[in-house]
């Protein structure tokens, strides 16, 4: 594979998470205290989640040494303050049923000491439920994390390739050529393919046909971007090409995310960051950093280790804000995409 320079700063990962504090020991040897990071936690304490917990967005970023820190665009954090991937934490709810958190710890540089710590649920806790925890895991926390961040199509969805076929991304294989919008035709490097249970940061993101000018329905995860060069300058960023994660679309008529059950999510590598076509509209290929490259094979994670990053794209990606502010935004980039 192609060799990239790194550069100073990866893309944003933007975390739903809760505050450390307000899910709380209510029964067990560390009753009363918060959630803390792995060095602090006890098997078979009892948490619960505060009936005021609420929600916020972690925004992360990364540099060339791969090491996270709080980006300036975050809701909650200190602006560039270190941030570590902790754990991975397993609990059993009332049912016997199982949920998944990763917990991450924000640091203050200039002590070293816990500044907060934050848990990003990757299934719904519910408040003043309790939930016992079963499992605490150091080493599988990156891959986890992986998974949530990697961008994939579903099964079925219609890649456009070199020659103009459209064909399902499932039966596309290493060395097929696809279209690009920025390089023509490209070999493609590796395909993934990973089953998850479609609940929490994993639920799928259905666009219906003729939203956003697509030929079919067209389902991806949740931070998958799609890619809108706008020749009219409708939204007001300044920019041409925008990119938008699918997750902020959803408007509950042509936009949804419906989770249950499991989803196969495919990947789609090349030598580096792509846009190809998918039921014929713009979306990105996978980008490789490293909270994604656990997800590659071995051997496809060894090709790309003198690679720190896959020349991300350029463009405005828009933010939550931006969309929350124009209940239109679906419609707006309809329009401008059909331009």
């Amino acid at each position: 594979m192609s060799v990239h320079p790194s550069q100073a700063e990866l893309p944003i990962r933007h975390l739903t998470v809760f505050r450390g504090e307000t899910f709380r020991v209510n029964h067990g040897v560390n009753e009363g205290d918060p959630l803390g990071d792995a060095s602090d936690l006890i098997h078979e304490d009892v948490y619960s989640l505060s009936e005021s917990a609420r929600l916020e967005r972690l925004a992360l970023a990364a540099d060339a040494t791969s090491a996270f820190h709080v980006a300036a665009d975050s809701s909650v954090g200190r602006p560039g303050a270190p941030v570590y991937l902790d754990c991975l934490l397993t609990f059993m709810g009332p049912m016997g049923e199982t949920r998944e958190a990763l917990v991450f710890v924000e640091v203050d540089a200039p002590t070293g000491m816990i500044a907060q710590v934050y848990f990003q649920p990757l299934a719904p806790f519910e408040p003043e439920v309790g939930y016992t925890l079963v499992t605490i895991d150091r080493d599988n926390a990156r891959a986890r994390l992986a998974a949530t961040a990697t961008v994939a199509f579903t099964r079925g969805t219609h890649i456009t390739m070199a020659d103009g076929r459209q064909v399902p991304i499932e039966e596309v294989r290493p060395g097929d050529k696809v279209l690009t919008r920025d390089s023509g035709p490209q070999a493609v490097r590796w395909t993934g393919l990973q089953t998850l249970r479609a609940s929490g940061p994993f639920a799928p993101i259905t666009i219906a046909p003729g939203t956003l000018n697509n030929t079919g329905e067209l389902v991806v995860s949740p931070n998958h971007r799609l890619f809108i060069y706008q020749r009219v300058d409708a939204l007001r960023t300044g920019r041409k090409e925008i990119l938008v994660r699918a997750g902020l679309l959803v408007n509950g008529t042509t936009v949804t995310q419906e989770p249950g059950g499991f989803v196969d999510y495919f990947q789609i590598l090349f030598d580096k960051h792509e846009i190809i076509y998918a039921e014929g509209i713009a979306a990105e290929s996978l980008f490789v950093d490293h909270a994604t490259r656990p997800a590659l094979p071995e051997e496809v994670a060894r090709r790309l280790k003198a690679d720190a990053s896959g020349s991300a794209l350029p463009g405005h990606e828009l933010r939550k804000v931006d969309i929350a502010l124009r209940r239109d935004t679906v419609d707006i980039l309809k329009r401008i995409s059909a331009l």
